[in-house]
């Protein structure tokens, strides 16, 4: 650790390079891509070699557990979204920072934020290239000390600066290299061999599962070689590559219809290796191709996984590129531009999240009647008791759900209160929100409390609703306002679950329902058996989770973690609440 009112240190991944390093900082690696954008055939014996150890398979595993283990901090920021109802893990938002406290578990690590430790996926976040340690407390430099100190410490800076800005450059480099590989291992090592057996595939089935993947392998050829163009190789912290990201900007957008389509792939392949013959088709492909040993719903995964990583490398990027750095305003526009490419994708992963839990929602509920509610809706926005009042002066005790586009209410069951009976339904889109005040309404004619109404455009028919409390009623009137935010930015951005996707949700979550499930997650995904308890360094740690994370659109590559009871005894009147 740093002594106090020592110069900050800092350590990098790079570090750990496996090949030479040269004196300037530079690494001697060839560059994968030829004058006419295509990429040389180098084995990923030979990309390791120019690549550091952290980015080969149990490399990066490894690397972590040593520096721990030196006493070093190292840090990881989230790629995406981790949600989850379990006190075990550790839940947080893209770009959260993590501090990794544990690695010796390839898919879960042990790791704390802000509120507290738990266990998380460890696909789910990208290590920070530089890791650094602050001055514990610079306050106890002696006064006659301190100028002198700090000059040094200034200058040291500096230095660091163009280190860390070199790391992170060589990073973005190094793993745009590795990604070619993978790409090109996908569409020569699999596509290839699967149009050859007509007999085994279909051209729909292999639309469904590789999708615009050959698409993303020719963009990314391109992006390199422009990429290889701006890299400065005796002098790295002096390239400018800001202007590669924007000049492709528009290129990108090619992800957001492979990563629309990755759900399917996941259940289409699910269902293939469900067959001996597929599963050893598949594996035969990667070691004909000598791919490294990833299955190939490891494979498919990367290109979301790169399109989430890229905002996270240009913030760390434009972190160490100075003001006065020739690149510092491509970096920071080039920044923004793929934070929001992957911020629709990550809402995205959300939504399909939203809609598996939907779906078990409505199975749940006795005398469903109507379309399902996924038929319009991908997320509930709030959820509490309200009393609806009639026209006549009746007074109604229902729960609410309230959903992007419609309002569904319910009746408790009079003994068994966790059972709720579907009443009936209310579309929001025809509907205008107006406050009541305390006192007689006028619409009928009765006293009111912490009430408002809904009122239809088109027929002016009045809803009267009434909370327990003021601060009930203020949280329905925002949450009745951003239900219609979210749909106009739904429409803006073009946020649409496909019929597919709704209807394997509801398939799955009746099947569950009536045990027909056996052995099957609700994503499809078969269900793995209990993983032995684990005994970390850590003695505080519980054992690590071993069922699949509920993210339908990750959901063959995810690591395992145990089953789950949330759904079984949570109130089912509050499912959704965060």
């Amino acid at each position: 650790m740093v002594a106090r009112g020592g110069v900050a240190r800092f350590w990098s991944l790079e570090s750990l390079h496996m090949g030479t390093t040269a004196a300037d900082g530079g690494t001697e690696s060839s560059a994968l891509v030829d004058d006419n954008g295509s990429e040389e055939d180098y084995s990923y014996e030979e990309i390791c070699q120019a690549t550091p150890r952290y980015l080969q398979p149990g490399g990066e595993q490894l690397a972590i557990n040593e520096l721990i283990s030196d006493g070093s901090i190292v840090y990881a920021e989230a790629l995406w979204d981790h949600v989850t109802m379990d006190d075990q893990e550790l839940g947080f938002k893209a770009g959260d920072v993590i501090r990794v406290l544990e690695a010796s578990n390839k898919d879960w690590w042990w790791g704390r934020n802000e509120d507290k430790e738990a266990w998380f996926p460890a696909s789910f976040v990208r290590l920070r290239v530089n890791q650094e340690e602050l001055p514990e407390n610079c306050s106890s430099i002696q006064d006659e000390e301190q100028d002198a100190d700090i000059s040094k410490h200034r200058q040291k800076i500096a230095e660091n600066k163009d280190q860390m800005r070199t790391n992170v450059i060589q990073e973005i480099m190094n793993t745009e290299r590795v990604y070619i590989k993978h790409l090109k291992d996908i569409c020569e090592g699999y596509i290839r061999q699967c149009r050859k057996h007509t007999g085994m595939f279909t051209t729909a089935q292999l639309s469904t599962i590789f999708g615009n993947i050959e698409d993303i392998y020719k963009f990314q050829r391109k992006f390199l070689k422009d990429l290889e163009k701006q890299y400065n190789k005796e002098e790295p912290h002096l390239s400018e590559i800001g202007s590669c990201f924007l000049q492709h900007q528009e290129g990108f957008a090619i992800y957001s219809e492979y990563c629309n389509n990755h759900p399917s792939a996941c259940i289409e392949l699910s269902k293939l290796m469900k067959q001996g013959k597929y599963r050893h088709f598949f594996e035969a492909c990667r070691l004909l191709q000598q791919m490294i040993d990833i299955a190939i719903d490891g494979f498919l995964l990367t290109p979301v996984q790169k399109i989430c990583k890229y905002p996270l490398q240009l913030a760390e990027l434009l972190k160490y590129t100075t003001q006065e750095h020739s690149d510092y305003n491509n970096i920071k526009a080039a920044y923004e531009a793929m934070k929001n490419v992957a911020c629709l994708i990550n809402e995205r992963k959300r939504r399909l999240e939203s809609i598996d839990k939907i779906a078990r929602w409505q199975v749940s509920i006795v005398d469903w009647e109507g379309p399902d509610v996924l038929a319009r809706s991908s997320e509930l926005i709030h959820s509490g008791e309200l009393t609806k009042i009639s026209k006549q002066g009746k007074s109604q005790q229902r729960t609410f759900f309230l959903f992007d586009h419609q309002l569904v209410f319910c009746k408790k069951d009079l003994l068994r209160r966790d059972i709720l009976y579907y009443k009936d339904r209310i579309d929001m889109d025809e509907m205008e929100l107006v406050d009541a005040e305390d006192g007689r309404d006028k619409d009928f004619n009765i006293n009111v409390k912490n009430a408002f109404k809904i009122i239809n455009r088109a027929t002016e028919e009045v809803h009267l609703f009434c909370a327990k409390k003021q601060e009930d009623k203020k949280r329905w009137m925002e949450a009745c306002e951003s239900e219609r935010r979210r749909v106009q930015e739904d429409k803006e951005m073009g946020m649409e679950i496909s019929e597919n996707q709704k209807k394997q949700a509801m398939q799955n979550a009746r099947k569950s329902r009536h045990g027909k499930m056996k052995g099957v997650s609700y994503n499809g995904c078969p269900v793995p058996p209990l993983h032995q308890s684990l005994h970390p360094i850590h003695q505080r740690h519980i054992t690590v989770p071993t069922s699949i994370p509920q993210q339908q659109v990750f959901a063959l590559a995810e690591p395992k973690r145990k089953p789950s009871l949330f759904w079984h005894t949570f109130n089912k009147l509050t499912p959704f609440k965060k």
